[in-house]
């Protein structure tokens, strides 16, 4: 066989194999070839060019700005939608909505899923969810106080729940506050059967669902009554403090800022968060900027879903 004739040859399986949609032993069988010779010859095509395979990116899927953030933060993944205008609210909808299919994807038996409170995001990402009945053995562990204000409480305790029965699993609630008044108060609440129930499985979740919070409370925390003093959120301001993870705060490159009514705060601490294999960070919008950033140079989180908008400022 000529070298043309193999290039020929090469051509038709190419075409038969995309244009006719023929598998490798359907062409062998009509070209009266060897199931290896055509293996090697589709192979050949390849390394010659005949074939060319292209990814086409559909509007709306921003796959480059995906890459970017994985390189530039260490990210395990990233997820980024579309945003159109700044609205708030429609940007944490959609943001929750494509939350809610990544976790529908890679969600795993026996999995024990870490939620936290008070989290506008999380709660776009529940309302989002469709039921998963073929998991097994998933836990689900709130990681964040979710004693409040009885008009707000019913999210945090819908944020567990509502998951735990999306995916067949069981919720193991932290009946507590966010933020306790004084630490004897919250020496008392570590004793509480039920709290220690909950903060035993921490070490063990696997999977971590958490908003990233600016240093200004949102109308769910506040509503919510989980919030520290004006001096309080003064304080950390002056120590450089632009948002928070379960209530534990950093600063821009970070670093946690450390003060003693930390020690008021029942939640997951973010040395817990930083070991679990996948700490999934849902937020985006211009206020939220800072503290996905100050997350990510802290490597709090290691997958982030965010918005365009918000990738590309983190990119820059």
């Amino acid at each position: 066989m000529t070298a043309l004739d193999e290039l020929r040859l090469m051509t038709k399986i190419a075409r038969l194999y995309y244009e006719s949609n023929l598998n490798q032993m359907e062409i062998a069988h009509r070209l009266r070839l060897s199931q290896a010779s055509v293996s090697r010859l589709f192979k050949r095509a390849k390394e010659e060019g005949i074939i060319r395979i292209s990814v086409h990116v559909p509007n709306g899927v921003n796959a480059n700005l995906e890459s970017a953030l994985v390189q530039k933060y260490g990210l395990k993944d990233a997820i980024v939608i579309d945003c159109n205008g700044e609205d708030e609210n429609q940007i944490m909808r959609e943001i929750g909505t494509a939350a809610a299919y990544y976790v529908e994807t890679t969600i795993k038996d026996n999995e024990v899923v870490g939620i936290s409170s008070w989290s506008s995001s999380l709660l776009a990402l529940i309302d989002a969810m469709h039921p998963i009945p073929n998991k097994s053995g998933v836990q689900v562990v709130q990681v964040l106080g979710g004693v409040g204000n009885p008009s707000a409480e019913v999210h945090a305790t819908r944020l567990t729940g509502r998951f735990a029965g999306l995916v067949n699993g069981t919720a193991i609630f932290l009946p507590a506050p966010g933020i306790v008044g004084s630490e004897a108060a919250l020496r008392v609440l570590l004793e509480d059967h039920y709290v220690k129930e909950a903060l035993a499985l921490f070490e063990q979740v696997t999977m971590a669902l958490v908003g990233i919070g600016s240093l200004k409370p949102s109308t769910l925390l506040n509503l919510s009554g989980n919030v520290f003093t004006e001096t309080e959120q003064e304080y950390l301001q002056s120590h450089g403090a632009v948002g928070d993870i379960l209530l534990r705060f950093f600063d821009i490159e970070g670093r946690l800022v450390e003060s003693s009514f930390n020690n008021r705060v029942i939640s997951m601490n973010l040395m817990q968060l930083r070991q679990v294999e996948r700490s999934i960070g849902v937020a985006g919008g211009k206020r939220k900027y800072s503290a996905i950033l100050g997350a990510l140079r802290g490597k709090w989180i290691n997958v982030l879903i965010t918005d365009r908008c918000t990738a590309e400022q983190l990119l820059d």
